[in-house]
């Protein structure tokens, strides 16, 4: 494949991968995750407040770097952000990563690089979780950068690639925690893969005498960067030590049985095949592809290309090493796949690149080709009907205690409500629920400025409010308390997650009076039909 080919396709892929990942960004209900970090990026904004939590919400890029987003749409209060502004930042990150792949060297072979553009662009799990706003997408291509900077640091000599690396690193370990796992897994599948070189290593990269300086250097500019995010840009200079207090809290989340537990094949049997309610899921293609890459990088050793055969073994290890890692870890949220996922699938593109090389004749390359192709729009199907049409139905195996709809009908009922009260906006609005049941409830009443979060009946004020919201637990109590005085309704929340919405009945009466005039007046409105049947 010569380079004009190669760079279409990567061209293709990125076109493609943008418009799978910006395109009605705003079809699913916010998810409760992204909804607490909304919140959270609006007090940066509005304020200039932000503080590292060192037991929730991971780590500050996320809300740093949003900011840039909000300042090109000219947002600059909580209650003017949407998801178009929060969610097109962590899309932005995850079509940069299949760009990204253009940094790989040229002896990886323009086949791999191709088919993995197109594997990264199209695969359902990287497409749905570019979609949220949380941290995975950047993450992603941040360790993916330092992998690709380790590797070329190793191979090639100058101060470019480890000032990459040190970069990366930076962004990595002040985005998630879990950089503690990402980033030495990709230090130990390099220093592997270089060691399996045996003899051939000094045919691969000059001896280097001064190695040490080249990691001193991407240790001083990682801790420069992470040091920089955390202590808000030295506003709070405490919150350098943060992540080091946070390491207890994730390490007992990850290790607790109860929760998110999942068993150790979670992740491989989210991605290998889902199904339910008549629909099929997988992503099996990526898998396969991903197993042959690592079986031919390290069950052969073509001597006449040992640069090659340190690329293909050091990314396949990569890959299967975090994997490994990921998986043992009892705490399991099926976003957290991407940074696996995302060297996965560059091994898939040495696996396709392994198959090329296997075979000589001219129909069978054409056969593989196809076959890539049919494979990747399979999935680009699948990453539409996951992130459009069935963005929030929980037979998406992409979609996790995901909030449903009628959540959102919900607050736009609240809204309405308040339209037709004489505060407006100020009108108030009492929520009693379970810290857990109250999200994403703050994100979707952002405009209004009386909303009281109340985590059960003990801590509210008095029961006075026109609009009051309730978890099902305190249901029953609030029922007796508030007698005839409130009109009721159901809403869903999340899956078997179910709040009562109160209505003081003065106003509901003038609810449903202004909706009555709205049906009459449409059914006074003149016939556009010209009197036809319709």
């Amino acid at each position: 494949m010569n380079r004009r080919r190669a760079g279409a396709i990567v061209a293709i892929a990125l076109a493609a991968g943008l418009a799978l990942r910006l395109v009605r960004l705003d079809v699913r209900p916010m998810h409760h995750d992204e909804a607490n970090q909304a919140v959270k990026f609006g007090a940066l904004l509005e304020r200039g407040e932000y503080a590292y939590d060192a037991h929730d919400h991971h780590g500050p890029t996320l809300y740093y770097l949003t900011l840039p987003f909000a300042w090109v749409r000219g947002q600059a209060t909580m209650a003017s952000l949407d998801e178009w502004t929060l969610r097109g930042m962590p899309a932005a990150f995850g079509a940069a990563t299949i760009l990204l792949l253009s940094l790989l060297p040229a002896s990886i072979g323009r086949p791999t690089v191709a088919a993995a553009a197109l594997l990264m662009a199209f695969s359902p799990a990287m497409v749905f979780y570019s979609r949220m706003y949380i941290q995975e997408s950047m993450f992603t291509c941040f360790t993916l950068t330092f992998a690709i900077a380790i590797g070329r640091a190793m191979t090639e000599r100058g101060w470019l690639w480890p000032v990459v690396a040190g970069v990366a690193a930076g962004l990595a370990a002040a985005t998630k925690e879990t950089a503690v796992i990402v980033l030495p897994a990709s230090l130990a599948a390099c220093a592997l893969a270089w060691w399996s070189l045996g003899s051939t290593r000094s045919s691969v990269a000059p001896a280097n005498s001064r190695w040490w300086r080249d990691a001193i250097l991407s240790l001083t500019i990682a801790a420069g960067i992470a040091s920089l995010f955390y202590s808000s840009f030295s506003i709070h200079p405490a919150g350098v030590v943060e992540p080091f207090r946070a390491a207890a809290t994730y390490f007992q989340r990850g290790v607790d049985s109860t929760g998110h537990a999942h068993a150790w094949h979670y992740y491989l049997r989210l991605l290998a095949w889902s199904s339910s309610g008549g629909l099929v899921w997988t992503e099996a293609l990526v898998l396969v592809l991903a197993a042959v890459g690592g079986v031919t990088a390290w069950a052969s050793f073509d001597a006449s290309r040992p640069d090659a055969v340190f690329w293909q073994r050091y990314l396949t290890a990569s890959g299967a090493f975090t994997l490994a890692i990921f998986s043992a870890i009892p705490y399991k949220t099926p976003w957290n796949l991407l940074p696996f996922y995302g060297v996965t699938i560059v091994a898939a593109g040495i696996g396709l690149s392994a198959l090329v090389r296997a075979t000589v004749s001219r129909p069978a390359h054409v056969l593989l080709a196809g076959a890539i192709v049919i494979g990747s729009a399979h999935l680009g199907w699948q990453a539409w009907l996951a992130s459009i049409v069935y963005a929030s139905d929980p037979r998406n195996p992409y979609v996790y205690a995901q909030t449903v709809p009628d959540a959102v009908r919900m607050a736009a009922r609240i809204r309405d409500l308040a339209a037709l009260h004489s505060g407006r906006e100020r009108m108030q609005v009492t929520v009693i629920a379970p810290p857990d049941e109250q999200w994403p409830l703050p994100w979707y009443l952002r405009t209004m400025t009386r909303v009281g979060y109340w985590k059960d009946l003990t801590e509210a004020p008095d029961l006075t409010a026109p609009v009051i919201v309730s978890s099902s637990g305190h249901a029953e109590a609030l029922d007796a308390a508030l007698g005839d005085r409130y009109v009721s309704e159901f809403y869903g929340l999340r899956p078997e997650v179910l709040l009562t919405l109160y209505v003081e009945r003065g106003l509901w009466d003038r609810f449903l009076s202004r909706a009555r005039m709205g049906d009459d007046a449409a059914r006074a409105a003149p016939d556009k039909t010209g009197g036809r049947e319709r």
